[in-house]
Parts: C-alpha cells; structure tokens; sequence
C-alpha cells in the first residue's frame, strides 16, 4: 500500500485538503508531500504511545500527553514554523519589489512585463515566486490563473492583497499604481512599527540579562570578601 492510499482510508478530504493548503504556503519549490506528511506523523504518534504505553511507570498517562504534545511539535516545527519564517522574508522583501514593481508599470508597461523587469532587478522569495508566475504564462496559463496560483502560495495576507489588487486590474484594464502606492506606504508604516516593537522589547531583554548574569554577579563581589574574612 503507498501513502497515498493509507492517508486516504485515515484521513478525511477536509483534513487532507488543509494540509495541502498549508504545505502551499511554503512556496512551490518546497518538495514536502502531504501523504508523507500526514503517514509520517501518524506512525511516529502511534509509536510513541505504544512505547511510552509500555516502558514509563506511568505509562497510561505520559503516552497521551507525550503523544500529543509529539503531535502538535512536529506539525509546528514541519509546517508552522517555516511558514512563519517564510511569511517574515517576504513581508521584508515586499516593499522593494513592489517599488521596483510600481515604477515599471509608471514607464507605461503592462503587468506581465513590469513583472519581468522586475524579477530581473530583485532577488529572495518573493522575486522566485513571481518568476514561477512568468513561467507559468509562458506554459499556456493566463496571468490571470497563475497570480491566483501565486496568492495561493503566500501565507502574508498584506501580499496577498496586493497581488489580488495587480489581478483585478489586469483582469479589468483598471489603473493599480494609485493602489500600489498606498500598499507600499503601507507596508512602509508597518515595518516601522515592527521594528518600534523590537525596540520596545529590548529593555525587557536587558532586565531578564541582569537578573540572570549581573546581579549574582554583584552579590558575589559584595559578599566575596566577608565570606573569606570568616572563612579565615
């Protein structure tokens, strides 16, 4: 039996289908397949159980527990995590792309070749993403069908207006620069608040340092001397 079937007898459709979903979001060029993924997870989870099950004295209750918390790590780690990585370099990436974007369209270029020149100026991610699109057109699909497909790829939902905003205007022949310049500001605004909140988070981070390093090592220096004089 392969994993294809096994997930199938196991797995509902929905579920099936929201793994795949998931998986999407981690670019076309990640390779993970969804019934390896869901098999694997299900044979190291019953392994566990059973293992734990039988070897740990308390076995009835750190098998479900250790289970589950197996469970829930290896799809966060898998799955979420890199989704959360990939969805903070393309946000990082956006405001530069879509500028570049922006100012090719302004040369009075349609989409498809702002995009190509675009690609040709950029690098990361998001550049990737959009040169599978142009590959794609050049495949037999619409522009149209492959920034649906693009937007299917893209977990940041700030990107993902942006590209269905460059879709309906080119499914429309409406002008987008007017729009673009707004989601630009935008993306500018919230990278400026992204990095106030680091920054507000820094004199937490010294105050956890100095109770942990600096204040026992205070102690020391303070109380060193009168231990070694009663010491003597």
């Amino acid at each position: 039996m392969d994993n294809k079937y096994i997930a199938k007898k196991i797995y509902s459709k929905d579920t099936i289908n929201e793994v795949k979903k998931r998986i999407s979001l981690l670019g076309y060029d990640e390779k993970i397949d969804v019934y390896t993924f869901l098999n694997t997870r299900l044979f190291f989870s019953i392994s566990i159980f059973c293992i734990c099950l039988f070897a740990l004295k308390y076995g009835y209750i750190m098998a479900p527990l250790l289970t589950i918390l197996f469970y829930k790590l290896y799809t966060y780690i898998i799955l979420e995590y890199k989704i959360k990585i990939r969805q903070t370099n393309l946000e990082s990436e956006a405001m530069q792309f879509f500028e570049i974007l922006t100012l090719s369209l302004e040369t009075g270029r349609n989409l498809q070749e702002a995009i190509d020149v675009t690609v040709d100026n950029t690098s990361g991610a998001l550049s990737k993403e959009f040169k599978e699109v142009l590959r794609n057109v050049r495949y037999g699909k619409s522009l149209t069908e492959a920034m649906e497909d693009l937007e299917n790829n893209i977990p940041s939902d700030t990107i993902k207006n942006i590209i269905l905003s460059l879709t309906q205007a080119d499914l429309y022949g409406s002008s987008i620069i007017n729009s673009l310049h707004e989601q630009i500001d935008y993306l500018r605004e919230k990278r400026k608040m992204e990095i106030k909140a680091e920054i507000s988070k820094i004199p937490i981070k010294i105050s956890i340092i100095s109770v942990l390093f600096f204040i026992p090592l205070m102690i020391i220096l303070v109380l060193g001397p009168v231990v070694l004089q009663f010491l003597r």
